[in-house]
Parts: structure tokens; C-alpha cells; sequence
């Protein structure tokens, strides 16, 4: 039988030099030659110091378990509850398979901190017009503390007080139809409104229109202004009036 000619110190432990032997073998881990393999294993353990046998412990342990797998494969084979034959050195080989998943880890975990330790950081240079970039206010923010349903709540009872101001009798004669206004118009006309007046609410923004469209089109003026951040809406309870407060001139 071949000499082996290698040290305890380049093997962690006994499982460590088993898993060397089989590989430099070549055997199958499922199907070892445990008489082979044990012949080997002691072989190398012979050539430990005697005064190194605390150290050596572990890897005698070994060799006591390989010599006893070794003697119960001499002798008939116990049956498992389920009358199946049970190989003597399958406890051995759920280790070996187990050690060796944890040295794969080991040794990729180690190749990473290698490579991260070749990685450099440069320290950050962002232009001072990027650090100020403040993005557009996300609908949600906008509305965090306004349910949209109470918003159409209030609107729907707006329109019914608008309709209510309708003489149903000087109605009747007949209507002079005025000129739609635009949205963009109407956002001009809300943001001067919203410069003048700090805090004011929907409903005095709306008193004076003279026609259901005109609340209409205030009501979209106004989502929008919300959107862009140009003013907060604020509602206390459901239907009460809708509170808006201008954001504009803290902007320009």
C-alpha cells in the first residue's frame, strides 16, 4: 500500500482528511471502500507526535468509528423497521456530505472577502444643484390626510347647492349660454386667488360662479394645484367644508 506523505496541519479535522482520501481516490462517498479507506486513515494518524495526542483526539475517534463500521460490514446486516437492509456507514456518509456543503460555503465566503478586500470607494462628488433637486410631490403625499370619497362628497353637495340657486321659474324663459372657461385659465385665475389669500376654503372659492361647469372646472383647477405641491387641502370631518392653504408664496 502506497505511503502517504502528508501533515495534520493542512487538515481541519478528521472528517477534513476523510473527504481528502476519498477524493484522491476517487471513490464513490455513497459507496466507500471502508476497508481501503480505513487502512489509509490509519496510516496517516501513525505518523502524529506523541506529543500531540490532544490535538489527535479527535482524529483517534475517527479511526475507532472506521474500524467499527470496518468489522459490523464482516458481520450480517441489521434490518430497519421496514425490513430493509441498513449499511453501516450511512451515518458516516450524511457527515461527510455535510462537512463538505459547510466547506463549500467556507470557501466562497472566503473567495468574496478576498475580492471585496480589492474594492475602493470614492467618496462622493454629487453636484450641489443635484443635492438640492427636490422631486414633485407624489399624489399620496399630497393627499395623506384627505380621503378622496369625502372630497367627492363635499363636491357633489356643492353642485347640489349650485343647482339649488337656480330660480326655477326666470330659468324657464330661456338661457344665455356663456363661453366655457379653460382649465389653464381657470388654474391662472386660482393661483392669483391663492396669492392673495393665504388660507381660504372651497366653498367662498366657488361662491361666485354662475354655473355648474364653472364649479366643475375650479374643482379639476384645484386637484391639479395639488398635484404640483402649490397648495394642502385639510378637511376636519365628513361634509364639512374643504380648508385649502396656499403654498405659493412660500415657493416663489
Amino acid at each position: 500500500m502506497e505511503k502517504l506523505d502528508v501533515k495534520l496541519d493542512a487538515f481541519e479535522g478528521p472528517l477534513d482528511l476523510l473527504l481528502h482520501l476519498i477524493e484522491k481516490n476517487k471513490v464513490d462517498i455513497y459507496d466507500i471502500p471502508i476497508s481501503e479507506i480505513t487502512a489509509q486513515y490509519l496510516d496517516y494518524i501513525s505518523e502524529i507526535p506523541q506529543e500531540d495526542m490532544e490535538r489527535a483526539s479527535a482524529f483517534m475517534v475517527m479511526a475507532a468509528t472506521l474500524i467499527d463500521i470496518k468489522s459490523r460490514m464482516l458481520l450480517p446486516p441489521e434490518k430497519d423497521e421496514e425490513g430493509e437492509d441498513i449499511d453501516p456507514r450511512d451515518e458516516l456518509v450524511r457527515q461527510l456530505l455535510e462537512y463538505k456543503m459547510y466547506r463549500y460555503i467556507a470557501d466562497e465566503l472566503r473567495g468574496r472577502q478576498e475580492k471585496a478586500s480589492c474594492v475602493y470607494y470614492k467618496e462622493p462628488d454629487i453636484p450641489e444643484e443635484i443635492l438640492k433637486f427636490r422631486p414633485v410631490p407624489k399624489a399620496e403625499d399630497v393627499f395623506s390626510d384627505v380621503q378622496v370619497q369625502d372630497l367627492c362628497r363635499v363636491f357633489q353637495r356643492l353642485l347640489k347647492q349650485q343647482a339649488d340657486r337656480v330660480d326655477p321659474v326666470r330659468s324657464s324663459f330661456g338661457k344665455i349660454r356663456k363661453e366655457s372657461v379653460a382649465l389653464p385659465e381657470k388654474m391662472e385665475r386660482l393661483k392669483g386667488y391663492a396669492k392673495r389669500h393665504k388660507r381660504f376654503s372651497f366653498k367662498r372659492l366657488v361662491h361666485a360662479s354662475e354655473n355648474k361647469m364653472d364649479v366643475i372646472v375650479t374643482f379639476i383647477a384645484l386637484l391639479e394645484m395639488m398635484k404640483q405641491g402649490s397648495v394642502t387641502v385639510k378637511q376636519d370631518a365628513l361634509f364639512d367644508d374643504i380648508e385649502i392653504e396656499s403654498k405659493i408664496a412660500e415657493a416663489s
